[in-house]
């Protein structure tokens, strides 16, 4: 059984330490020029806003001290401008200029010298065991020895669990038949399945590929000139194999899950402390004054990596013994006449923001669904899982695009998927400021949905 990764914190570990290196330079050797709140904010917020543009923390598996040692140096250079500039802002004097020169080449040092120190921790980690992934390899071919180069580097922290292939090997590292691969792959928690498509089929390809998507497992592709490809492909270079990525997912770059988590904390903390904190008593009154029962509905659902969660919503129902199993319909008998304005105004879903706060939810995703639903849907709707990839959100693309509430045809929830989808492959801060935006409109318009 895989031990509990923690690779997520690297990131904001890595920010904090970088913050804390410039604040407490700059606090113990220019305490004249740094204790004041607007100075404190412009060398934190570019910092931030230079290292964001320049996307310097997403770190690749493969990733070096040496790897991206330019970008590192454009860092410092961008900065190192804006720096500067800041002294022109508040006047002060030429004759400091090259006592802040120097302070700033400290800063500098220390972060190269946090890097150095980063990536040996990192090294050493791996070397040991930490920080894995289990990869095997579909189908055998002259690139697997160079493939293998990368994969057997402790440093890189892949564990190779072996290869399947239809023509039989006396390979210690054969595990059976291509067709024998599935079982496997469930079995053993693999992580990311390589596939040399010259050994493959296009119908081969395409069942695997599906099979990925649709048990939340990473396909990676090592082409040949098949006609084989996803609007969400990347292809990145093992020893000079070029690699196909078949599901890359914006927000598997840590500084974006990060700045995300971010916002999600921020938002929501102002809908519970400006929102919540006046509107719940005065709904505990309403809704038990109409129907006896709590003021809030807790629902299993699930969330990122199929993970289960409490979905917290105001309850809007009469209690009845169908409630996570049978979704709510037009003119349902269910519905109170309370609750059918919460539902109208999407009032009801505002308590999902302590699902925000806590980390289970953020506030735009695909919608969670009921865990019954899920079972049902991962089934029969292809690539259902794939939306599984980034956490399950209040209000998200299918729903601002009109697809939301009760399924009646199968096109409804094709749709939804489909949106659902897509938003997963082209996030970014403004699509999301677009779906808050427009999810705003619609609850002022007042369209009644199902959940």
């Amino acid at each position: 059984m895989k031990t509990k990764s923690y690779s997520h914190l690297i990131i904001p570990f890595s920010i904090i330490v970088h913050l804390s290196i410039i604040n407490g330079v700059l606090y113990f050797l220019t305490p004249d020029t740094y204790l004041n709140v607007l100075s404190i904010l412009f060398y934190n917020v570019s910092w931030l806003l230079i290292t964001y543009n320049l996307n310097y923390y997403p770190t690749a598996r493969k990733e070096t001290f040496m790897t991206n040692i330019k970008k590192m140096f454009y860092l410092y250079i961008i900065y190192g401008l804006t720096y500067f500039s800041w002294f022109g802002v508040t006047g002060i004097q030429p004759e400091f200029i090259r006592h802040q020169l120097v302070i700033y080449l400290i800063i500098c040092v220390l972060l190269t010298a946090y890097r150095w120190l980063f990536y040996m921790f990192i090294r050493h980690y791996r070397s040991k065991g930490g920080n894995y992934l289990n990869v095997v390899v579909i189908g055998r071919d002259k690139n697997l020895k160079k493939i293998r180069r990368v994969f057997d580097n402790p440093y890189y922290g892949y564990r190779y669990c072996g290869f399947f292939d239809d023509n039989p090997s006396q390979s210690p590292t054969y595990l059976g038949e291509i067709l024998e691969c599935f079982k496997y792959i469930i079995d053993n928690q693999v992580d990311e399945v390589y596939c040399t498509a010259a050994k493959l089929t296009k119908s081969d390809l395409q069942n695997l590929i599906n099979f990925a998507d649709n048990n939340l497992i990473k396909l990676k592709i090592i082409p040949d000139n098949k006609d084989i490809f996803t609007p969400a492909m990347t292809v990145q270079k093992y020893d000079q194999i070029p690699v196909l990525d078949l599901r890359t997912v914006p927000l598997d770059a840590e500084f974006g899950k990060i700045a995300k988590r971010i916002f999600d904390i921020v938002f929501s903390s102002l809908v519970i402390l400006g929102v919540l904190s006046w509107l719940v008593p005065i709904l505990y009154v309403l809704v038990k004054l109409e129907s006896p029962g709590p003021l809030f509905f807790s629902q299993n659902r699930h969330g990122l990596k199929r993970k289960t969660f409490k979905c917290i919503k105001f309850r809007s129902m009469a209690n009845n013994t169908d409630a996570n199993t049978k979704m709510a319909t037009k003119n349902d008998k269910r519905v109170t006449k309370i609750g059918r304005i919460l539902r109208k105004t999407s009032i009801d879903e505002l308590p999902q923001f302590f699902n925000v706060f806590m980390g289970d939810m953020s506030v735009v995703g695909p919608r969670p669904h009921m865990e019954q639903h899920t079972s049902d849907y991962e089934i029969s709707v292809d690539k259902y899982l794939v939306r599984h990839f980034v956490k399950p959100g209040i209000t998200g693309l299918a729903q601002i695009k009109g697809y939301r509430g009760e399924i009646i045809n199968p096109s409804d929830i094709l749709n939804r998927i489909r949106l659902d989808i897509l938003y997963v492959e082209k996030w970014s801060f403004l699509l999301d400021f677009k779906i808050i935006v427009l999810t705003v409109f619609n609850a002022i318009s007042g369209e009644e949905k199902a959940y």
